[in-house]
C-alpha cells in the first residue's frame, strides 16, 4: 500500500489519500504500507501535522522494531520539509543499525 498524506494536492494514481496523522499511522500500524509521502501543513497544526508520523516511525522503529515503508516528503514550507527529512535519515540509520547481526 502507498500512503499520501495531504490537505490539498491531488492524490497520485496508485496512492491512498489520507488527511491526517493518526490516519497515516494507523495504516501503518496494519504493516502493510510500502511507502508513504507526507506533506507537513495539514490545514490545522494542533490537530498534527506530517512530522508527527515521522516521530512514530522514529519511535516504533526505536522501541517495537517496526519496518519503516520508503518515506518521502512532498511538503512546500523548506523549512519543515529538511526537518522531516533529518528524521527520516535517523529513521534509515536507527533502522539500518538494528538490521545488522551481532558481530
Amino acid at each position: 500500500m502507498r500512503v499520501y498524506l495531504d490537505d490539498e494536492r491531488a492524490t497520485p494514481d496508485g496512492w491512498l489519500r489520507v488527511y491526517w496523522p493518526e490516519e497515516a499511522i494507523a495504516l501503518l500500524e496494519s504493516g502493510q504500507v510500502e511507502e508513504i509521502s507526507l506533506d507537513h501543513d495539514l490545514g490545522d497544526d494542533e490537530h498534527g501535522t506530517g512530522y508527527d508520523v515521522v516521530l512514530w516511525i522514529e519511535e516504533a522503529v526505536a522501541l517495537r522494531g517496526f519496518k519503516p515503508p520508503r518515506m518521502f516528503v512532498h511538503s512546500a514550507n523548506s523549512s519543515a520539509k529538511e526537518k522531516m527529512l533529518s528524521g527520516i535519515h535517523a529513521i534509515q540509520a536507527l533502522y539500518r543499525g538494528r538490521s545488522r547481526p551481532d558481530t
